[in-house]
């Protein structure tokens, strides 16, 4: 199951390789940090304000202290904006974010104190809006955000992202500069496989990529130094029965049996065709080189030119081929000579499949 989960491609998995240590990495750090520094800092900060929130309350309730003087005390000390709301009554619905820490630790806390309250993180940019309940109406409090949360988070998160994407996207270049190597490989030797040339290869890449297409330019140098050894013994073989040929064609018209000479003639006209299609074979396998052309074209003109009417076609148009054009031709030629020779009714169907 992993296997099929897991990339393909080289690229991919050198990718996740290096990709997934620096996300878990940084997953990790973020985690802790959040944890164990950013959320137990607000909390604690979130505690205190609204330690000072019911110190102040509880204070206001005393007729010892002066109010006016000790909301101004406040305001003044503690950055807070305070105004008394009489005869108003507190908004029903808290629009708290659930996500959000904030929103959490601040409403533990005033639970904790067992405050009637109704509070708003999300209609101000850095600023609380507080209000708790107080006799026949409710304080209203103004409160920076930064009393409560640690602005450092921010510039954590920015500077523990900008260098894992950094670090990712130097990888993914160097990732795939060294797969290219590979893959120039690869197709070099898919089309040494379908017999085309390959002459503009050059190995590149790691040490270890060079030495491999070292070894495969080596290889293929030594496969096509073979083909042209067997292609010029063939074509040396060729010629040199042409001339014991021709002295048995001389003897054979010098028998006076001649049903014997005309059946031991026929046998000697078919072995120099043969050796006839050997030399054109050697002589333009060395010479001919891989095209690309339309094989449905082909295949309609080979059969056109035996006007034939037991064949019958269903040839589909456009299909294109890669390979030795001529040699083509005259295998399809002798498919079609011995189908002629040895059958009655041909049917020549052309169709392309998906790999």
């Amino acid at each position: 199951m992993l296997k099929n989960i897991l990339p393909k491609r080289l690229f991919y998995r050198g990718l996740l390789i290096v990709a997934a240590p620096v996300i878990i990495m940084q997953l990790t750090i973020s985690i802790v940090f959040f944890d164990s520094l950013w959320i137990k800092t607000n909390n604690g900060m979130t505690k205190a304000l609204v330690g000072e929130v019911n110190t102040f309350l509880k204070a206001y309730q005393k007729e010892e202290y002066e109010r006016d003087s000790l909301i101004n005390l406040f305001q003044k000390y503690l950055d807070f904006s305070i105004s008394y709301e009489d005869t108003k009554v507190l908004p029903k619905e808290v629009p708290e974010k659930w996500y959000s820490p904030i929103d959490r630790s601040l409403r533990r806390e005033l639970k904790a104190k067992e405050l009637i309250y109704w509070f708003d993180t999300r209609s101000y940019k850095n600023i609380i809006d507080l209000k708790i309940k107080f006799s026949d109406g409710y304080f209203q409090f103004y409160i920076p955000k930064d009393r409560v949360t640690s602005s450092s988070a921010r510039l954590f998160a920015l500077w523990i992202t900008l260098p894992a994407i950094l670090v990712i996207a130097i990888a993914i270049v160097f990732l795939k500069n060294q797969t290219r190597p590979i893959i120039k490989l690869a197709k070099a030797s898919e089309k040494f496989g379908r017999g085309e040339n390959i002459d503009d290869f050059k190995p590149s890449g790691a040490l270890e990529i060079r030495m491999a297409g070292d070894e495969f330019d080596k290889m293929r140098k030594r496969i096509k130094r073979h083909l042209n050894q067997r292609s010029e013994m063939l074509s040396g073989i060729s010629h040199d029965l042409r001339t014991p040929l021709t002295r048995i064609k001389l003897q054979l018209s010098m028998i006076k049996d001649k049903s014997i000479s005309e059946k031991m003639s026929q046998d000697v006209i078919e072995m120099e065709k043969m050796l006839n299609e050997y030399l054109q074979f050697a002589s333009s396998s060395s010479i001919e080189k891989t095209e690309t052309f339309n094989f449905s074209e082909l295949l309609t003109l080979t059969i056109d030119k035996y006007e034939n009417e037991n064949i019958s076609t269903e040839i589909q148009d456009m299909i294109y081929f890669d390979g030795r054009k001529s040699l083509i031709q005259r295998c399809l030629n002798n498919v079609i000579d011995n189908a002629i020779k040895f059958g009655k009714l041909i049917n020549i169907s052309l169709k392309k499949r998906q790999k």
